[in-house]
């Protein structure tokens, strides 16, 4: 996935409200990793919380240390703000020692192999009536047990170069509904050095076709796997197609080769892409392209996108369970996270917060709308080598590799991924 940029650039946000159960400040019981009992560890009185983040830039890192401080200040605690410069390696550096970061963002993907480890504190329980949109709380679901209060979240969305658009004759009553009308423009879009859409050449943006046509790759519990259902085969046989129609590239097969769909659409390379609402933050390096987002086309199984969130993680080692909970709760409410989105552009978690969003960011409105429906990444562990080697294989679908043989690989080495999970 991109990463995150600044104002409408970002990825995430908010969350929600909620009365202040926890007394950051006196003796109070924590929580373990079950939920419930009382940990042994918490400790009494002020305490100092770390916490870790992985930053788009300096507007964020500002914005998470002026509202960690604000709790801090109130509370008679203190906070300290890490900004990683890798924050997998050094959030699995630090799960290896004795004393990880009491708080971090924790990418939605990563769930499952946090919670396997051990490395999470699960207290979802005492966060459930903020008011989150089901799709996040689903994301952050493993085991049937809800880990950590999303933070902020991004879906996908169609991007049209507006004065592209105006020359090919196309018009407001051409914005692509469905696939059929999707080809259509597409194809008057495509023009000399210019392809119609240009996308990432992952299951991070492919997958959409898949949820278009109706599907995805686990079931709805993650359970089994659903790679040869038939859904996502329809998925990559639309993409195919558009590819064999000369209207659609990957990235990496324009000419030159870019890092990015939003890199291509910047350089005039194609005029459309799918991407996040991080693609403003990448366009103000293309300052004079214009253009809009709008929901992705619907499939023969309707409209569908894919999400993408962070939560605010704790760790089931952190000696301050009821502090963090208590500065997470602080960090969830629809004022604060208003004030992320001002900061850096990241979208609200909550479904007030999301709807408040959209309303002083009418611009961003087709990524909110995608929350609604948007299918998260797998969080199951071990499934970070099943879906590399899938996206190896998808890289090539322009190349004439077989989409239906794709599915079928990715069936059996995801089953096999899930059979080591029992």
């Amino acid at each position: 996935m991109r990463a995150r940029k600044t104002r409408g650039a970002a990825v995430f946000a908010l969350a929600a409200t909620g009365a202040l159960v926890l007394s950051a400040c006196g003796g109070g019981g924590g929580f373990n990793n079950n939920g419930g009992t009382p940990a042994q560890n918490t400790k009494s009185g002020p305490v100092k919380l770390t916490v870790m983040i992985g930053s788009s830039g300096d507007a964020e890192t500002k914005a998470v240390k002026e509202a960690t401080q604000a709790w801090a200040t109130k509370t008679g605690n203190t906070v300290e703000v890490i900004a990683a410069s890798d924050l997998g390696q050094q959030l699995g550096q630090a799960f290896a020692s004795t004393s990880p970061p009491d708080v971090f963002y924790t990418d939605a993907s990563k769930i499952g192999t946090f919670a396997k480890a051990g490395n999470l504190y699960a207290y979802g329980d005492q966060v459930k009536d903020a008011g989150f949109l089901p799709s996040l709380v689903k994301a952050f679901t493993y085991n049937d047990k809800f880990y950590c209060a999303p933070k902020d979240y991004s879906t996908l969305a169609l991007q049209i170069n507006t004065e592209m658009w105006k020359a090919a004759g196309l018009t407001d009553a051409d914005i692509p509904k469905s696939w059929e009308q999707l080809e259509t423009a597409a194809k008057k879009l495509t023009k000399g050095k210019v392809t119609g859409l240009v996308i990432g050449n992952d299951i991070n943006r492919g997958g959409a076709f898949m949820k278009q046509a109706g599907g995805w790759i686990v079931s709805e519990d993650g359970k089994q796997m659903t790679a040869t259902s038939g859904a996502p085969l329809t998925g990559l046989q639309e993409v195919q197609k558009l590819m064999k129609d000369g209207v659609l590239k990957f990235n990496t097969d324009t000419s030159p080769a870019t890092g990015w769909g939003g890199e291509a659409f910047g350089k005039g390379l194609a005029a459309m892409t799918i991407e996040g609402n991080w693609i403003a933050g990448g366009m103000k390096d293309f300052p004079n392209i214009k253009y809009k987002s709008y929901e992705l086309p619907a499939g023969p199984g309707g409209k569908g996108t894919l999400l993408f969130s962070n939560c605010w993680g704790i760790a089931a080692k952190s000696a301050n369970q009821a502090q963090s909970v208590d500065l997470v709760k602080s960090l969830i409410t629809t004022e604060q996270q208003m004030k992320f989105a001002d900061a850096f552009g990241v979208m609200p978690s909550t479904e007030a917060g999301a709807k408040e969003f959209a309303q002083k960011y009418p611009d961003d409105s087709a990524f909110v709308a995608g929350g609604e429906y948007g299918q998260g990444p797998v969080n199951l562990p071990g499934f970070d080598e099943v879906m590399a080697k899938f996206n190896s294989q998808l890289a090539q679908l322009g190349k004439g590799a077989d989409p239906k043989k794709m599915l079928e690989d990715l069936q059996k080495n995801g089953t096999a991924a899930l059979q080591g999970n029992g």
